[in-house]
Formats: C-alpha cells, structure tokens, sequence
C-alpha cells in the first residue's frame, strides 16, 4: 500500500495534508524517513510512523451501539439527526455505516462498520440471522398468537411471515410484555406482526443479533468496539 493512502486511510488528513506530513519530514518506515508519497509499504513487515507514534493500520472497524429513540439509523438525513452523529469525529475517516436499520423510536443494538462483507453476513435474507426484540404491547398477546407466529402471519399487504418465535414474558388483559425472534428483517416487521393479531406495539427494543447480545453497561446512545471473538462469533 502507497504511505499517502496508508495514512490518509488512518486518519491523517486528505492525502493533500498527508503531502504536507511527509514534506515535513515526520514520517518513517522503520528508520527510513519518508518524503516520497509513492513509496510502498509492507504492511506486514515495516513499522510506520508519524513524529514517532507508531500507525497502527486497521482496515475495518466494529461498533455496538446501545440506539437512543429518536435518531434514524442512516449515515446522513435533512431533517433528522442520525446514530453517525453520535460517534466521536476520530472516527469518521472509517465512514462507518449501520449495519441494517432500527426505527426512529425503536431502541437497543446496532452494530456500525465500514465493512461490506460483514454486513451482508449478518442481513443477507439467505443467512437468515436472528435479530431478537422486546416489546411492550397495547393489548393482550395469547397462547393463539403464539402459534400463529410459529406459523407465519398474513400482514396487511398479503406478505405471510417466516415463522417467529414468540414468547409473551408477562400480561395482566391489558398490555404484555413480549420476547420475539426473528429470521428476517421486513419493513416495521414486529410492529406489523403485532398488529396483525389486533394489539399495538408501544416500544421496541432490540436486544440480540445472533449470538451477541446488547451489552446492558451501555448507555443509551453510547456505544464501544467489539471485540475479535464478538466479530467472528457473528460471521462463522
């Protein structure tokens, strides 16, 4: 890889300001000082440096995000502030993306990356990844309901479900609290299961993709890097 893209890519400035660095004579491939913009670098052999910080190249990145409601689940929006706002600016030379989507007012896990395989591992419809949610339900969610998810529910544009696993966690005739995994991501799909069965879901949570889990130490709108074992845990 050339030093200018090695650098502009690890957030040194644009390779015009990475030009300036390596003019000033700050930059070094082991003990070799560095001005041409050209010269390639071994990334497996040869230690980098600026002003005697050693670069460390990582290609991807790999956040967990515990989403606020009442931000979209975009990189950019005219009217709505978005989860890239919430990430700290030493980040944005990643151009970090969510991973699927979340809902304005839906809460919990989203992961963020600059890497397109991982995101088609986890919302490909052919990987059939669990996203699993919590919900608080106007209404009383039935032993009935229960088996029509495990069947499929008809939505309202004739769209008939895969099978999801319900699991009502508490109802006392007016509201319930439920537990849904899913095998696939349709548009508003809890909300319209939900209403398919003639309740009204109020708030949604999203607390499982896969085997990860939402970490309960974040707050929400914080979120952290995952670890190596998280990331192949998702993606084998």
């Amino acid at each position: 890889m050339r030093i200018d893209k090695l650098l502009a890519n690890m957030g040194y400035g644009s390779r015009k300001d990475v030009k300036i660095l390596l003019k000033q004579g700050v930059v070094r491939i082991d003990d070799e000082l560095v001005k041409d913009a050209k010269r390639q670098v071994n990334l497996e052999t040869e230690r980098v440096t600026v002003q005697g910080e050693v670069v460390e190249y990582r290609p991807f990145v790999y956040l967990m995000m515990n989403k606020p409601s009442g931000v979209v689940s975009a990189t950019e929006d005219k009217v709505e502030s978005t989860v890239i706002e919430l990430i700290d600016p030493s980040y944005a030379h990643y151009e970090l993306f969510p991973v699927g989507r979340l809902d304005k007012d839906t809460t919990g896990l989203l992961l963020l990356t600059n890497d397109g395989a991982f995101n088609h591992a986890l919302m490909s419809p052919r990987k059939h990844v669990d996203k699993v949610y919590i919900a608080e339900v106007d209404g009383e969610m039935t032993v009935d309901d229960v088996r029509r998810f495990a069947e499929g529910v008809e939505l309202e544009d004739g769209y008939t479900t895969k099978p999801a696993r319900l699991e009502v966690l508490s109802r006392d005739g007016r509201r319930s609290t439920i537990r849904l995994t899913l095998s696939e991501g349709k548009y508003h799909q809890v909300k319209r299961m939900v209403a398919a069965v003639g309740k009204h879901v109020e708030q949604l949570e999203r607390v499982q993709i896969g085997p990860l889990e939402l970490d309960r130490a974040l707050a929400p709108g914080e979120y952290r890097e995952l670890t190596d074992s998280e990331v192949d845990q998702l993606i084998t």
